[in-house]
């Protein structure tokens, strides 16, 4: 995901929140967060998925692959999984953190 949808995302989110008139619904918010945690997670299967096919393409001999080309959509692929492993686990911590208040 390049900076620029990013920010881009972010900002017609930040319209988006500014414009509702009515304050979300549990389930709306859950619903939203669910999209996007689903968005996020078919964006790393597509990088490892790419990354994937550029090595395979590179070991059959593919001359339009570069090795340089490989290793980045590795790199990629690499990083976005790290990311999401580190947001999944600091959602546990979360939930374990409100599982463990005195009601």
């Amino acid at each position: 995901m390049k900076v620029s949808d990013l920010q881009a995302e972010m900002a017609s989110m930040r319209l988006e929140a500014q414009s509702t008139t009515r304050p979300a619904t549990g389930q709306q918010v859950s619903e939203d967060f669910g999209n996007l945690l689903s968005n996020a997670i078919n964006t790393v299967n597509h990088h490892q998925k790419q990354s994937s096919q550029l090595q395979t393409r590179f070991d059959s001999g593919d001359r339009s692959v570069s090795l340089s080309d490989v290793m980045i959509a590795r790199n990629k692929s690499s990083v976005a999984f790290e990311a999401t492993v580190e947001v999944r686990n600091k959602l546990v911590e979360a939930y374990k953190e409100l599982m463990s208040m005195p009601v």
